[in-house]
């Protein structure tokens, strides 16, 4: 299972709206295929480990990070290509919340005879499916919240100078995590001053990822989509309101990258699930700009918490990942 997780983070950032899914299929301690998600959402995992494995998967188990699909959409069910090539036992990492799915996949196979085991790295699954999950039961994708800032957590001079607060490696990073998700946000404000590129650069030819700009204004003069930059979408209104335009439209995991007043109100709204922070060694002081514009706190108590999961040196900075529970 291990295996097949580590495939399907091939898939996260490429396979929106469906999920991004890892397969291995092993017989006698012999990998006989393997397969991730491929991008656009299809062939499935699944599909892909059965091609390779052939009529070797026969009375083989399958190794599969998220419940095999049970309906009929633009390709049949996983469900009833794994009964058909034969395998003997299937397990499952994590159960599909999808209505159409829904333990419906799980019950095709043992209806079929097909032996199943359930909960295998769930936990692990479960983080990996976050955007997926997130769409499925709350109507809207994951949300990632980055910042790189000064030690004191500014963004910029007072003067709006910010070219570089970190160093190249940092944003190396950046770029890198850009990948893993369906689209990178900013708010109308960051557009028109910085005119930024919103893609992923230095990583060979990949899919671009979608360019979001939150703005009720119309925003001028952004690079144009090609196969350099990504279709570009603007969105406007309350947090709520536009993350579920989003998650309609079938993203399941969202970079911000600013600025501030949208990460405050992205904040407010209790819609960031992960922050990931870079934090460099200067200091900017007091006049400065925030990362984060004002919150209008007035107790700890209401202050949105998370739990750090990551801390790591990358160049000369500190890369910090926190998760919200």
């Amino acid at each position: 299972m291990a295996h097949a997780l580590a495939l399907a983070t091939r898939g996260l950032g490429n396979t929106w709206p469906n999920p991004a899914v890892g397969c291995v299929i092993i017989r006698d301690g012999r990998v006989l295929g393997r397969g991730w998600t491929q991008p656009g959402g299809r062939p499935h995992a699944e599909t892909m480990a059965l091609a390779q494995a052939g009529n070797a998967a026969r009375g083989a188990t399958a190794y599969v990070t998220l419940e095999p699909c049970a309906h009929h959409g633009k390709t049949p069910p996983c469900a009833e290509a794994l009964i058909a090539a034969g395998v003997a036992r299937v397990v499952v990492a994590l159960t599909d919340p999808d209505p159409r799915v829904s333990g419906r996949g799980i019950a095709m196979l043992q209806t079929a005879g097909i032996e199943v085991t359930q909960g295998v790295a769930e936990a692990r699954a479960r983080q990996q499916q976050r955007g997926f999950l997130t769409r499925i039961t709350q109507g809207r994708p994951m949300l990632t919240l980055k910042l790189g800032s000064s030690f004191d957590g500014r963004i910029a001079t007072a003067s709006g100078e910010s070219q570089w607060i970190t160093g190249p490696e940092a944003r190396r990073h950046v770029h890198a995590l850009r990948l893993t998700h369906d689209a990178v946000m900013v708010g109308g404000g960051t557009a028109r001053a910085d005119r930024p590129a919103l893609n992923v650069r230095g990583m060979g030819t990949v899919r671009q990822p979608v360019r979001i700009v939150v703005s009720s204004q119309k925003v001028l003069d952004m690079p144009p989509d090609g196969p350099e930059h990504g279709p570009l979408w603007q969105v406007s209104g309350e947090p709520a309101e536009f993350m579920a335009e989003l998650g309609a439209r079938g993203l399941t995991r969202v970079f911000c990258e600013g600025g501030g007043v949208l990460a405050a109100g992205l904040m407010r709204a209790g819609l960031v699930d992960q922050l990931i922070g870079y934090s460099a060694g200067l200091v900017l002081g007091g006049d400065a700009r925030p990362g984060i514009a004002s919150m209008g706190l007035q107790h700890l108590a209401d202050a949105p918490r998370f739990r750090l999961v990551e801390c790591r040196r990358i160049g000369p900075d500190v890369m910090h990942r926190w998760l919200r529970d």
